[in-house]
Formats: C-alpha cells, structure tokens, sequence
C-alpha cells in the first residue's frame, strides 16, 4: 500500500494522524503488525526518529501496542472513536534538541563560574551516579541533580529555573515511554561516562571540553533513544 510524503512540520502528529486513519479505514486491522519503522519512514518520506516518535505517541492513545524487539501491533479492541491522536504537541526531538543547545551552554558557563564547594559536589554525584547501574527512579534522581547543579553553577538563577523547566518536560508519558522501550540496561552505564568526563571539565575548569561534553551526552541520549 503506497502512503503520501508528509510536509516536515508536527512530523510525529501528522504520521500519528494518518495511521489513525488507515487503522479506521480498516488498511491495518487490529491485532495485525504494523510494518517495521524503517519501511514506514520510507514510505512516508520521514525520518525513522519522526516515526518512532508518532508509534509512542498512538501507544500511549490506546491504538497500537509496542513489543520491543517484536515490532508494533494494532491494538484490539480499538479505542472509542474520540481517542484523542496525541497528549502534548511539542515534539520530543525538539526537546532534546533544545537541551542540546542550552545545556552546552551552561556546561560552558558552570567551568568558568562555579565555586569551589560546588565542584566537589559535582564530583560527589558524579562519583554517586557511577555506583547506579540501572536506569531507575534513583538513577534518574541523581541524573536530576547532576544537571541542575551544573546550571546553579552558572551563577545565573534565571538559567538554573529554565533547566528546571526543561528537565520537568521528559516527565512527559511519551518521554517515560520511550525511554522504558529504547533505553536498554547498559544505557545508565553508557551515559554515566558521559558524567565522568562532564564533570572532569568542569571541575578542571576548561569551559571548551565541558561543552563539548555536554554536547556530546545530549546527543548520546538522542542516538539511543530514536536512532537505535
């Protein structure tokens, strides 16, 4: 079955809606296999990321169920026909992305102007993040504190209240979804490396390795959830 190229802008809304409607229209039936993302990202003209991230958004709506490893089924029953097609509009790679750009900066910021106290604090995290192997609630606590402080040690509070801001949006159904399919058990251990070497730039004082770093992270976060 041939499926139009979609226009680049809400990717993950537009794909949603019109899987939505195929299932209606009775294209995909429930309990029937949805095909693998890679063939649904050509079809449609998209990238894989947009497509995984409309597969998260529908299983969170009640219309498709993912089995990870096994690939996505229509769900059966359907939910009612005022099932909504998505809870939030703004993308999650724009999240991402967003942090990508903000958190390099203040990475870069918290290397020139963090206090002593703060940089063995940061080092006590990092040291604290390398004991958790799992990527749990206690894992996710001090990954929390790893990132705030960073922004605290900017110097700015105008900046440490929007990485608040930015780290409350992966508390997002779609954001805990991803992470709970994509985000593997080495994936702690993966991004806690990413910590080490954050944190050795910033406690080094070298706001160019400290944002390279950061950068680096952010951008390992993406891979592993949307390119995997």
């Amino acid at each position: 079955m041939a499926l139009p190229t979609l226009k680049p802008e809400r990717l993950y809304r537009q794909i949603s809606a019109l899987l939505i409607d195929c299932i209606r229209k009775k294209q995909f039936l429930p309990g029937e296999m949805l095909p693998p993302e890679r063939e649904l990202a050509k079809q449609l003209g998209v990238s894989r990321s947009s497509v995984r991230e409309a597969l998260i958004a529908l299983e969170i709506t009640g219309w498709v169920e993912i089995r990870t490893g096994n690939g996505v089924s229509v769900m059966d029953p359907l939910p009612g026909t005022d099932a909504p097609v998505t809870e939030e509009a703004f993308s999650l790679k724009a999240l991402i992305n967003a942090r990508l750009h903000y958190e390099g900066m203040t990475a870069e910021l918290a290397a020139r102007n963090g206090t002593d106290d703060q940089r063995a604090e940061l080092q006590e995290i990092a040291d604290d993040l390398v004991q958790l192997q799992l990527n749990d609630e206690k894992f996710l606590q001090e990954d929390k504190r790893f990132h705030l402080l960073i922004a605290v040690m900017t110097g700015n509070e105008v900046l440490a209240e929007m990485m608040e801001y930015l780290w409350n949006k992966r508390k997002n159904p779609r954001f805990l979804r991803l992470e709970q399919h994509f985000a593997d058990k080495d994936f702690a251990r993966e991004m806690n490396q990413d910590h080490a070497d954050i944190a050795q730039a910033i406690i080094g004082r070298d706001p160019v390795q400290a944002r390279r770093h950061m950068e680096t992270h952010i951008r390992h976060v993406y891979d592993r959830l949307f390119t995997e």
